[in-house]
Order: C-alpha cells, then sequence, then structure tokens
C-alpha cells in the first residue's frame, strides 16, 4: 500500500505489497520488497534496498548504499549514515541456506549510525546512541551511549541532540541534563 504522497524516483522499484507511509521519499535505484513496512517521513536515498521484513519507524533517514535486510527494525528517526551495513547471519557459507537463522537487529528511536559501520546481526542499539563511522558493532550499545572503534567500544555519553557529553553530564548545545542511575543514562525531567 502506498499513499499518494510518496515520492519514488522513476528508477526505482517498489513491490506490490510493501507498506510506505505519506511523505516518504526513495530515490534512485532503489528497492523496496514486497512485506516491507515503510512509516511516514522517511528518505530513502540512492541504492537502498529494503528486505521483506524489514520495518522502519517514522522520520527515518537511510543515506546512500544501505541494504536493510529481513528482521532488522529501525524504530523513529533512526539515521543510517551511507554505506553502513547489516547483516543477517551470524556464520554465513555460500553454500549452506540459513534464512531460518536470521537474527533481529533493533535499533531504537533516534539512534544514529556513521558512514560504513557494520552492525553484527542480532545487536540492540539503544536510544538515541551514537555509533560512529567505521565502527563494527558485535554487541548491544546502551541508550545515548558513544560507540566507537571496531570492535565497538563506548566512549562516552551522547545527548539526545547528537553532542557529546562532558562529564558533568550538561548539554552545553541544547541545555538537557542527564543522570547516570543502576548505570544507564537518563534525562533529568524539570
Amino acid at each position: 500500500m502506498i499513499d499518494s504522497e510518496v515520492f519514488i524516483h522513476q528508477s526505482s522499484y517498489v513491490d506490490e505489497g510493501a507498506v510506505v507511509g505519506t511523505g516518504t521519499k526513495i530515490w534512485h535505484f532503489s528497492h523496496v520488497m514486497a512485506g516491507a513496512v515503510i512509516g511516514e517521513g522517511c528518505s530513502l536515498g540512492q541504492n537502498v534496498n529494503i528486505g521483506g521484513r524489514a520495518v522502519l519507524g517514522n522520520g527515518v533517514k537511510v543515506q546512500n548504499n544501505v541494504s536493510i535486510y529481513d528482521d532488522v527494525i529501525l524504530e523513529d528517526d533512526v539515521f543510517c549514515g551511507p554505506s553502513c551495513v547489516f547483516t543477517n547471519v551470524i556464520n554465513p557459507r555460500a553454500f549452506v541456506e540459513r534464512k531460518q537463522e536470521y537474527r533481529k537487529t533493533l535499533v531504537k528511536r533516534g539512534a544514529s549510525i556513521g558512514a560504513n559501520a557494520t552492525i553484527v546481526c542480532g545487536v540492540t542499539l539503544g536510544e538515541y546512541c551514537f555509533v560512529g563511522a567505521g565502527s563494527v558493532v558485535t554487541r548491544d550499545a546502551p541508550a545515548y551511549a558513544q560507540v566507537y572503534g571496531s570492535p565497538a567500544r563506548q566512549h562516552g555519553w551522547v545527548c539526545r541532540c547528537g553532542m557529546k557529553l562532558p562529564d558533568e553530564l550538561l548539554c552545553s548545545e541544547c541545555g538537557m541534563q542527564y543522570a547516570l542511575q543502576d548505570g544507564a543514562l537518563q534525562p533529568v525531567r524539570n
């Protein structure tokens, strides 16, 4: 089902049975497979592939050259940088079919994944976490964590607005205050 207010570039394919929300834009040479669900106000860049069991929330931005495979779920407002990679099987072999072994990957609301980062299947990226460019994520990242490297490790915290937080956990950009509670970062409500 495709809303009339969806833009699909003439070089792209959206298979019958895909659901694409109002205001979504699908740019050059992209393919959305039957069964895929894409929310409202999303942007899929050039050469993007969306698998038939992939789910994208509202406001998701997927930059050029990204494949969102089956069982990958991107919640609202997720950003996927150019050429970032999602995997779907832990131990792939060309001669062994393992489609029944796909592992769910969950990217929670507001998370950002940098260019050329690799997200190994089965992990969860917490709300508003920030994955640095070129990183290889092999384990879960907590909400608001800044992770980078190969394999990715946590190197501090980021604000909801994306700025790195100083030790006092007060964002210099937007003024949001955070506190650590049982090892998890939480915004302080005023």
